[in-house]
């Protein structure tokens, strides 16, 4: 897409992109001369990014931005049109974590999911849609998961959001297919970032509750993960490579894996069926060994 780069007026949008992934991406993109909105929520966080851009010189512009909110987005859009800008491509990055069973989740925090990860998305797009349908072209690059495809204990209220984006974008990207608008898939496995602190914190009812659970052996190994020193193999900016070959790739890949295991799970999705898959997990999880556990309990 290499037209981007060529108009000035022309730019990339990455919400989330104040931290994490979407830093780091913001922060590339702007190294390979791309003009880059990078928005967030936090001023500290927008704060330092505008100072780390102003001092390498970059083109790149933090901008207060809460995909949750209507007011928010409409701030965020009238400051990059004052900039005399156009979004060409927009990154769908935002997003929380909720980690809990489902019997337990409460349909607020399931909403608080949903209204970040997926409505948030869609309040996105719907934005820019219009004005990249005019000009007949742009593309939409969706930051997906692992857990679009594949889903482990614990993790049903993130990843029932990222299965929904996959189903859109498969949609979207035959809806918009006329309009030469391109709409692709990021699917990360683990990258270690602050989105594993933001779980912790969101998940801190129910991991405070997790012993008196009857999930409490599902809890336990889930939880002992999050709160470890998880080192992964992939950083940020290798993501953000990934993201950067989305955005230039002529015509894109659909979906474009980051990490090895991600792309070795979503192998294991395709060969596997639902069966032998759950098996799996069921030896990882030592849920056979639970299942013993209170079948015995409850007949003694």
């Amino acid at each position: 897409m290499a037209d981007v780069r060529q108009d000035v007026k022309n730019a990339i949008l990455i919400t989330g992109g104040t931290d994490g992934l979407g830093r780091a991406t913001a922060v590339l993109l702007a190294e390979h001369g791309y003009r880059v909105f990078a928005g967030g929520r936090h001023p500290g966080k927008l704060a330092e990014l505008g100072q780390l851009a102003h001092e390498r010189e970059l083109p790149l512009k933090p901008i207060e931005l809460d995909v949750c909110s209507d007011a928010s987005i409409d701030r965020a859009f009238l400051e990059i049109a004052r900039s005399g800008s156009l979004i060409d491509v927009l990154v769908n990055n935002a997003g929380i974590c909720i980690v809990a069973v489902m019997e337990e989740i409460s349909i607020e925090d399931l909403r608080k999911q949903f209204e970040t990860n997926f409505f948030g998305a869609v309040r996105m797009v719907q934005r820019v849609l219009p004005e990249m349908r005019r000009r007949g072209r742009g593309r939409i690059i969706n930051m997906s998961s692992l857990s679009g495809k594949v889903v482990q204990p614990l993790w049903g209220p993130y990843a029932s959001t990222k299965y929904a984006l996959e189903a859109i974008s498969d949609a979207m990207r035959l809806e918009l297919y006329p309009f030469n608008i391109q709409v692709v898939l990021v699917e990360p496995g683990y990258i270690a970032t602050n989105i594993k602190n933001i779980a912790e914190e969101l998940s801190g009812a129910y991991a405070a509750g997790a012993e008196q659970s009857p999930y409490a052996g599902i809890y336990r190994p889930i939880l002992k993960w999050l709160r470890s020193a998880n080192h992964s193999r992939s950083t940020p900016e290798d993501c953000a490579h990934v993201i950067l070959r989305a955005v230039e790739d002529t015509p894109p890949r659909t979906r474009y894996p980051v990490t090895r295991g991600a792309k070795a799970w979503l192998l294991a999705r395709r060969l596997l069926s639902d069966r032998a898959l759950d098996h799996q997990y069921r030896k990882m999880f030592g849920l056979n060994e639970l299942r013993a556990a209170i079948q015995k309990g409850a007949q003694g």
